[in-house]
């Protein structure tokens, strides 16, 4: 059995005396009037009914006073939130002197509502929980004193029994002992129920608090995850196009050596190779803008080594990788003329490459689907050639597997470098299409 000691450390903590939470008190607003002029309304009409029926029979106090009495009470509502120490401890008062001039009038529903009430906001409204525990044991110790007080003047025994018309011993218990043992009970359920009451609603009122903290907390850890993401697929971004702006400087390197050495010689060789210098310069400038205007200044790429960025021709290990976890893929390639596809800039072919990993990676994780298409076009021969990666499954998303979306943030990421389209999201007919399109001509209006 637990030592006393202990177990008002409990009862201390539950009701958080040591809690440094304060519970924010609004100001009184409509609600707390809307509240107090219900409460008069009803308590005014009750109190009219009973006395039509001669309900108060032993009260000879003026009508008015009575009417004060249930008013006074209602208004007491007014401030039960924003001083609810306070409103209590006056609720008590009010009990006292009522119950000492117009007993029947304070037995009344409306009025030990009110009581009730007030004592539970005092519980669940209070800052200082040190002073609320002071305040609220004293107002219960007073209130049952003042039972007691009755109970030595019998007074209290003598109307119950009176009003229940009881002389005899009829039950289990004694008609004395039964008075004072059902008065004790119901006194100690309404006090009870009130200080619990507003107990558990201090309580819940802390756990919504911590919850939204921990909701802002988490949003803010959200949004520096993904502005981290940003910065990091950005840089690695930069790092490929790195690679594939040097692949073609070195290629201008190897060509206008060749030209020089040809020149007197092989004319058309020498033009032909200073041709090949002036197609490289121009990707290499067109992939450079598209850099510029995508990644944020002062983001430099570290010096992490970098192997051989993978291509198109490269789908098909990663549809063979995707089936060893479980995943069937089905890979179509569609290219006008036969052979376009070899022809993608590395920049492009990069970046539906990396579209297409990241999107059969979700399926894999984040959906119920057990096979997926895709479907890669290659169109060089229209007014606008273009170069298009197309997944399509036909799964539901998977319960508890929701990603952050980093991975789609940086398959947009990836496409604004070359002024492409992303098209993302659940289709009519059920199941997800990620699709995006990159134009395989540079945008002399891009970004320098």
């Amino acid at each position: 059995m637990p030592t006393p000691a202990p177990a008002l450390r409990r009862v201390a903590h539950w009701f958080g005396v040591d809690d440094d939470w304060e519970r924010p008190r609004p100001a009184v607003g409509a609600q707390d009037l809307a509240w107090a002029v219900a409460v008069e309304a009803i308590g005014l009409l009750g109190l009219e009914l009973v006395r039509s029926v001669d309900g108060f029979d032993h009260t000879t106090s003026p009508v008015w006073t009575q009417w004060l009495a249930v008013s006074t009470g209602a208004v007491l509502l007014l401030g039960r939130r924003r001083w609810p120490l306070l409103v209590a401890s006056l609720a008590a008062v009010h009990m006292f002197v009522v119950g000492i001039e117009m007993p029947q009038v304070m037995g009344q529903m409306s009025l030990q509502v009110v009581y009730f009430v007030a004592l539970l906001s005092g519980v669940a409204w209070a800052r200082d929980r040190r002073l609320m525990l002071v305040v609220v044991g004293t107002i219960v110790l007073f209130m049952f004193a003042w039972l007691g007080w009755q109970f030595a003047l019998g007074s209290a025994v003598q109307e119950f029994l009176d009003d229940e018309e009881l002389s005899e011993r009829v039950g289990l218990f004694p008609p004395v002992l039964a008075a004072v043992g059902i008065t004790l009970l119901i006194n100690a359920l309404y006090f009870g129920g009130a200080i619990v009451g507003g107990g558990v609603s201090w309580r819940a009122a802390r756990q919504r608090a911590r919850l939204e903290e921990q909701a802002l907390t988490i949003a803010a850890q959200a949004g520096r995850l993904r502005d981290q993401a940003v910065v990091d697929e950005r840089l690695r971004i930069a790092r490929e196009l790195h690679d594939v702006v040097a692949h073609h400087v070195s290629a201008m390197g190897v060509q206008a050596g060749a030209a020089r050495r040809v020149l007197d010689r092989d004319a058309d060789a020498a033009r032909t190779a200073l041709a090949n210098v002036e197609e490289a310069s121009r990707q290499a400038v067109s992939q450079m803008r598209g850099l510029l205007g995508t990644l944020r200044a002062g983001e430099q790429a570290d010096a992490e080594p970098r192997t051989t960025d993978p291509g198109l021709a490269d789908l098909e290990g990663l549809v063979e990788h995707q089936a060893e976890h479980g995943l069937q893929v089905r890979l179509e390639v569609v290219e006008d003329p036969d052979g376009a596809a070899g022809d993608v800039p590395r920049a492009v072919a990069l970046t539906l490459y990396r579209t297409v990993q990241e999107a059969l990676t979700n399926v894999r994780r984040h959906s119920t689907a057990t096979s997926a298409s895709v479907v890669v076009r290659v169109d060089a021969t229209g007014p606008a050639p273009y170069a298009e990666a197309e997944v399509v499954d036909s799964g539901r998303p998977r319960r508890g597997t929701s990603g952050s979306g980093l991975g789609l943030l940086g398959i947009r990421e990836r496409v604004a470098t070359h002024r492409g389209e992303v098209e993302v999201g659940p289709r009519v007919t059920g199941g997800y299409r990620v699709r995006v399109r990159l134009p395989l001509v540079a945008d002399p209006g891009g970004a320098t």
